[in-house]
């Protein structure tokens, strides 16, 4: 609403030929956090709790560390990714713009949807709603500030998105200090390949489902 209202459909197009890397985010946040809650859940139930609360921590690292990755890739590989998504010409500055600011949001973007799992499998559903919410209010009210305020047009929009997913990173982060079922402490946060592998193992049909979405979208563009 706001990049069209401001930016025009040059902007709008330009979210859109971005959005298989939002995809990519959801991908791995599922991944990783439907393979950590679910882990958790079926460790619990076999009455090892020291056992499961290493489900919760090597799952946060997972979604951060691939959100940092895909970052990383993101900023390096931009452009031919750009193309490969069937970015137009007219397009691409717009696009590079608005995804050389998002891709900075991955890891918290990643965390927070991932997470979200994990607390509900903590009993928290209304703290999982309360960080999805908070971020996309936050983004709507700094999109009105920073595209129609400032003008600071695609830019704006993407620094707004990227605020809103910090937040929203932040309030996981406080509440994994106080996880209720079993105290979460640094040691849990170890990697440790036998809980990644039941976690990627349970999260892989969700993780292909959303790649599967990618791959229409990028056929869709091109």
């Amino acid at each position: 609403l706001f990049i069209g209202h401001a930016v025009g459909t040059l902007g709008n197009a330009a979210t859109n030929v971005a959005f298989p890397l939002t995809t990519s985010c959801v991908a791995l946040a599922l991944l990783f956090g439907v393979g950590g809650a679910a882990s958790f859940n079926l460790t619990m139930g076999r009455g090892k709790p020291d056992k499961a609360i290493y489900y919760i921590g090597n799952s946060l690292m997972l979604l951060f560390g691939s959100g940092v990755i895909l970052c990383v890739v993101a900023e390096i590989f931009m452009a031919p990714l750009l193309h490969a998504f069937g970015t137009p010409a007219d397009v691409f500055p717009y696009a590079r713009s608005y995804v050389g600011i998002t891709a900075i949001g991955f890891p918290f973007l990643i965390m927070t949807t991932g997470a979200c799992h994990l607390i509900r499998a903590d009993g928290s559903p209304k703290i999982a709603m309360l960080c999805n919410l908070v971020g996309a209010i936050i983004n709507t009210v700094l999109d009105a500030i920073f595209v129609l305020g400032f003008e600071w047009g695609m830019q704006g929009a993407a620094l707004a998105t990227v605020i809103g997913q910090v937040v929203s990173g932040i309030i996981v982060v406080l509440y994994m200090r106080g996880f209720k079922t079993v105290p979460l402490k640094p040691q849990h946060l170890k990697p440790r390949w036998e809980c990644a592998k039941d976690i990627i193992y349970i999260g892989t049909a969700p993780f292909f489902n959303q790649i599967s979405m990618m791959i229409v979208q990028i056929i869709m563009n091109n």
